[in-house]
């Protein structure tokens, strides 16, 4: 490999770790987004501990990133072989551990849909209407895709509040709006005029199931692009590396 070609493969190897700490930026940000956003699905699986363990992953991973592109970049910038080494090692375990997660959520669908319904319902049952940011978040999903309940609207019969009420109670965030007059509240309950519920009669299933596969398939995006990059780095590293002579520390900036 000529020296132009070395030069082009460390400058374009530092380019590469570049977009990958940015990568590692946009993975952090996501796993911090679910683990804080506090008006989208996620909230109400706040609770579920294989919920907060994936949010703790998200960001492990792209702080992890985050560190591997900046010693990628160092190693690639000051020809450093021991970094090289290295960054192509933890690029490569990485990229193992990718595919094995990914193997094992697409075989674990069912279970995770499973354990989902569960934790709904539970949240429907336990639902006191205080304006809880978990109730808020059901409220506002609810409401803006109007739904109600998982399935339908049978999914509230086992409320606690609904039940021991002497009134006629449902839940505010699921009136259909078309089918009534007047003021109506956004959140907690409401009483009914008649046994019939004012409310939609499809379930939040079809529409929640939606709004994940349009994330996951950002994510996936996400976790394609940086694979790509991780091949290209792991190629570029291992090219880059061989053909550095000596080590010299002397390159390496002292701060």
């Amino acid at each position: 490999m000529g020296k132009g070609c070395v030069t082009a493969t460390k400058y374009f190897l530092f380019l590469l770790n570049l977009i990958f700490f940015l990568c590692g930026g946009v993975i952090m940000g996501f796993g911090l987004w679910l683990l804080l956003d506090t008006q989208s699905f996620i909230v109400v699986l706040s609770n579920a501990t294989a919920v907060k363990i994936a949010c703790y992953i998200l960001i492990g991973v792209g702080a992890f990133s985050m560190l591997l592109g900046f010693v990628g970049c160092l190693g690639a910038i000051y020809e450093i072989r021991c970094l090289l080494g290295l960054y192509f090692a933890c690029l490569l375990l990485i990229l193992l551990a990718q595919i094995t997660a990914g193997v094992l959520i697409y075989f674990q669908k069912e279970p995770l849909k499973e354990e989902m319904a569960k934790i709904i319902t539970k949240v429907l049952d336990d639902y006191p209407g205080s304006n809880s940011t978990t109730e808020q978040a059901w409220d506002f999903i609810q409401r803006n895709m109007q739904c109600c309940g998982w399935t339908d609207r049978q999914d509230w019969s086992g409320n606690m509040v609904i039940v021991n009420s002497s009134q006629l109670l449902f839940p505010c965030s699921c009136q259909n709006v078309s089918a009534t007059s007047g003021n109506f509240s956004d959140s907690g309950f409401c009483e009914a005029q008649t046994p019939d519920w004012p409310v939609y009669d499809v379930g939040c299933a079809d529409s929640v199931e939606t709004w994940f596969l349009t994330n996951i398939g950002v994510v996936l995006g996400i976790c394609v692009g940086v694979a790509v990059i991780e091949l290209l780095g792991m190629i570029l590293s291992i090219c880059l590396c061989k053909h550095v002579r000596t080590e010299d520390y002397t390159k390496v900036p002292k701060y």
